[in-house]
């Protein structure tokens, strides 16, 4: 039996033609849009070839949309490392039986998934020299913003993952003999990192857009780049918006597919 037909009945010959009506209306209604927005840029010359011939060139490229998509993807990636390291911790501490350390550990990640991740990186970047004496680079902001936020949306995610496991399976454990820390690491996170892969690549996706707000800081990533570089230059935000957009798009669906086949071969394993 599939997943479809447990949570849901097959329809009927009346249902599969009301879902063809509804499918039909819906594809219409999108056609429409897309149609209008045609039209309204086309009025406004946005698509015309001198706003778009820019954008195929290899200099425009070399000098903008590379540099800052190395850059997006150099915060991305140490984010979602630290991020997951910050997770995996936090989510044990909140999962300890000793209130001295699931406490603390609690009211770290309700503080940073509360803080918009927008004043993280200002305060990072501006409050750095109050702190510490020292100004740190807008990179190391946009990291260190990134890595708290989405490292204590990750850890309630692990967290709720070992929790909607069975009882039995931590009982078994102990049966054998197993401590506490092997218990989580070689039983439990194994078996809930399965079921929240989706979750987590959903979460990584969104460090991923969320570099973009670098750009308060004056970091050096893709959209500062496409934005007040190429539209700068030639006069052509909306030619550059929906190209940075499919770029994000594009690492999106890679990012998407290659949780398919870690799932996959998680499940085979």
């Amino acid at each position: 039996m599939s997943a479809y037909t447990t949570l849901y009945e097959t329809p009927g010959p009346r249902g599969v033609r009301r879902n063809r009506v509804l499918t039909g209306v819906v594809a219409l209604a999108l056609l429409a849009v897309a149609a209008f927005v045609y039209v309204r840029f086309d009025a406004k010359d946005q698509w015309a070839a001198e706003k778009w011939t820019p954008l195929l060139r290899a200099d425009v490229w070399a000098t903008f949309i590379l540099p800052g998509l190395a850059g997006t993807l150099s915060a991305a990636v140490v984010g979602v490392v630290l991020a997951g390291l910050f997770g995996l911790v936090f989510a044990t501490a909140r999962l300890s039986e000793h209130t001295w350390v699931r406490v603390p550990a609690a009211v770290v990640v309700e503080f940073f998934r509360s803080v918009p991740l927008l004043l993280m990186i200002f305060f990072a970047f501006f409050g750095s020299y109050v702190l510490i004496g020292v100004n740190i680079s807008a990179f190391a902001a946009v990291v260190f913003g990134l890595t708290l936020y989405n490292g204590s949306v990750i850890a309630e995610i692990v967290r709720a993952g070992v929790l909607s496991l069975p009882r039995g399976q931590r009982e078994a454990a102990y049966a054998v003999g197993m401590r506490k820390g092997q218990v989580m690491r070689l039983v439990l996170l194994p078996q809930a990192l399965k079921a929240m892969m989706p979750a987590l690549v959903s979460q990584f996706v969104v460090l991923l857009k969320d570099s973009a707000l670098g750009l308060i800081v004056g970091y050096d990533e893709l959209v500062d780049r496409g934005l007040n570089g190429i539209a700068a230059n030639f006069s052509n935000v909306i030619p550059a918006a929906i190209l940075i957009a499919a770029i994000f798009i594009v690492i999106n669906m890679a990012l998407d597919r290659l949780a398919q086949r870690l799932g996959a071969r998680a499940r085979t394993a």
